[in-house]
């Protein structure tokens, strides 16, 4: 089976990339779940229900956050409602939502999801090394392909999840820095691995943000208003194939998509061809 995974969806330009390019994506290479990080999808801080529907309609079945998650009051109580909706599993039990999804695809595979957050230079939250096996245990006992979104600051924090978890899950997913890396690789034990998805969404800026607020943060350290830009919109995500009956990654392919390249791809079946 094949699960399409989004990296970090930053404002308007985000969520048009992925309007325009999960169906193609869909088709082209036969997804049977598609998975992406949404915490910046509202603005550039934060996701409102408005921003997640558009999401769900266009494509997306299962929405990952960080630690950008609170950012829209709102989030609260919708979070507590949609269970497509994950937050970090590690925050506080106290804290609306979850951090884990278990779902049915259309073909009948069974998928857990499961949302964590590292702790350097983040947010205070509970110790993931420990909480991930946890649920990763819980969560096989209902699902054999388990896909990790692991959203932390720290290159060695990430790959060092990666090794923790190799043989236990199908994949981690590194998101938050916005940042693609060219490291994907299926680790020993049998886990798809990427230490970032990067970002979708508009790459002439500051990782999304209008060039001129961040380098103006930079270099006279007052504050300022930042907002997203939307120059280059590009897709940045991963394709992972991973065996349905044990869970094993086969396979994981790095996708950077400009609107000229998504164009270029598959459209998707009518309803009078399929």
């Amino acid at each position: 089976m094949r699960i399409l995974f989004i990296g970090d969806i930053v404002g308007k330009p985000g969520r048009e990339m992925v309007r325009r390019a999960v169906p193609r994506l869909v088709e082209h290479y036969g997804i049977d779940l598609t998975v992406a990080n949404v915490e910046n999808a509202a603005g550039g801080f934060g996701v409102t229900r408005e921003t997640a529907e558009a999401l769900l309609a266009a494509g997306v079945q299962v929405m990952t956050s960080g630690n950008h998650i609170w950012d829209k009051k709102e989030t609260l109580e919708y979070i507590a409602h949609e269970p497509r909706l994950l937050r970090p599993l590690n925050y506080s039990s106290a804290a609306p939502g979850r951090g884990s999804l278990v779902v049915t695809t259309p073909q009948g595979h069974r998928v857990g999801v499961i949302n964590a957050m590292g702790r350097v230079y983040m947010p205070l939250v509970d110790d993931p090394f420990k909480a991930l096996p946890i649920e990763v245990e819980r969560i096989r006992q209902e699902a054999p392909v388990v896909i990790v979104d692991f959203h932390a600051e720290v290159t060695s924090e990430k790959a060092a999840m990666g090794w923790h978890l190799d043989g236990r899950v199908s994949a981690v997913v590194g998101t938050h820095t916005h940042v693609q890396t060219a490291d994907e690789r299926i680790l020993p034990g049998g886990t798809a691995y990427i230490t970032d998805v990067g970002m979708t969404g508009p790459h002439d800026s500051v990782i999304g943000v209008e060039t001129a607020a961040a380098l103006g943060r930079f270099l006279n350290g007052l504050p300022v208003r930042f907002e997203t830009a939307s120059g280059l919109p590009k897709l940045h995500a991963v394709v992972i194939e991973a065996d349905s009956s044990s869970g094993r990654a086969l396979r994981i392919e790095r996708l950077s998509l400009t609107p000229e390249a998504i164009a270029q791809l598959d459209p998707p079946a009518s309803p009078a061809s399929s």
